[in-house]
């Protein structure tokens, strides 16, 4: 008689396997990946924040330029060095005029001394699409980086949804970035380009994606490709448990790792603050159709293991290839939302290889 081995229930990873679950007691963290939380005390679980996106509006928008203040003092003081960095770039601006009038300043990184043409990025920043300065410390050694390996940078200073002066909520940053984007293509020989993609880390993904399906809806073919990092696309961080266990579970998963779905659910507020876009895909493109995906340029969905928009990532890239989309995706294991850019010192080698394969992208990218 053949005995059966005892097989015990598989262990659920994250937060779905035990809610007490923390970075320092996930095993699936990468040392560096803990080393660098750790450095900025934020190696435990993220609480959610005191306000709720159901508050009235005034609360909800200090709520979230308090949170743009952590953040940005964060992207301030945290180390970003490695062995061997260059800052061998020229930067300079452009100034444009956006859709309502508005200045719009354009940061142009390129590799001093390299011949052309070199494709070109145009890259939108993380923040939710609500908070963080365009040109900071870890926004310019991205761009830097990504000029270095070989590309012309233009970072697209967009309106941000809330500001201690200003509520620019949507369309004002998708409207922003597409601006930026057709002056880049504009401009190609004057930047002696070979080709433009769109690239954007988290709410920069989300505005990446948006800008070429509102091109696409406007019939503007300026962009060559679109590389999305852990885009926050979904809106869906304030989903009922089910919702999001059914749908996308790393919601629940990796909850609080560096990242909080109560927090997220407040920058949706100030983004879309009466709910009218709540399924838009030029707001949110987790909810676009294959219809409104298919004929769109090649795409490269990168996403983290241990971030809560993973599932957002995954299911968006299965979408575009269903739509007839050529795409890549990607899984980064070990590491938390958008380290590659934030962790650059404690995550060189995931940097590094962000980087090359942006860069990489771009250049097989056709110009028009």
């Amino acid at each position: 008689m053949t005995a059966i081995p005892f097989r015990t229930a598989p262990v659920l990873p994250g937060r779905l396997g035990d809610d007490a679950r923390s970075p320092v007691s996930d095993e699936r963290f990468s040392p560096a990946m803990l080393a660098g939380l750790a450095a900025v005390g934020l190696d435990v679980t993220g609480a959610p924040p005191p306000v709720s996106s159901s508050d009235d509006l005034e609360t909800v928008l200090a709520a979230v330029c308090a949170a743009h203040d952590g953040f940005q003092t964060l992207y301030e003081t945290i180390e970003l060095s490695l062995p061997g960095d260059s800052d061998d770039v020229d930067v300079s601006t452009a100034s444009i005029t956006g859709v309502d009038g508005n200045e719009i300043t354009l940061h142009i990184f390129r590799p001093r001394g390299v011949a052309g043409p070199l494709p070109g990025v145009v890259y939108a920043h993380g923040g939710g699409m609500a908070i963080l300065t365009t040109d900071n410390p870890v926004h310019r050694r991205w761009c830097t980086d990504v000029a270095l390996a070989g590309a012309v940078v233009v970072m697209v200073d967009f309106r941000n949804a809330c500001t201690a002066a200003t509520h620019d909520p949507f369309p004002a940053g998708v409207e922003d970035c597409l601006a930026g984007a057709v002056w880049v293509h504009e401009h190609r020989g004057e930047l002696g380009l070979s080709s433009v993609v769109i690239q954007g880390e988290s709410g920069g993904g989300n505005l990446a994606i948006a800008t070429a399906l509102l091109a696409k809806r406007r019939g503007i073919d300026v962009i060559d490709g679109v590389y999305a990092s852990v885009p926050y696309i979904s809106g869906g961080y304030g989903w009922d448990r089910e919702r999001r266990l059914a749908e996308l579970p790393s919601l629940v998963e990796n909850d609080g790792y560096f990242i909080e779905t109560g927090m997220m659910d407040l920058l949706v507020r100030a983004y879309d603050p009466h709910g009218e876009h709540i399924e838009d895909p030029i707001a949110w493109p987790y909810f676009a159709t294959e219809e409104e995906l298919r004929g769109l340029p090649p795409f490269v969905i990168s996403v983290n293991e241990l971030d809560p928009l993973r599932d957002e990532g995954i299911a968006f890239a299965r979408k575009l290839a269903r739509a007839g989309v050529a795409v890549s995706a990607r899984v980064n294991l070990g590491i938390v939302h958008a380290a590659e850019v934030i962790f650059r010192h404690y995550v060189g080698a995931s940097t590094e290889a962000a980087v090359a394969d942006v860069v990489g992208f771009a250049k097989r990218a056709r110009g028009n």
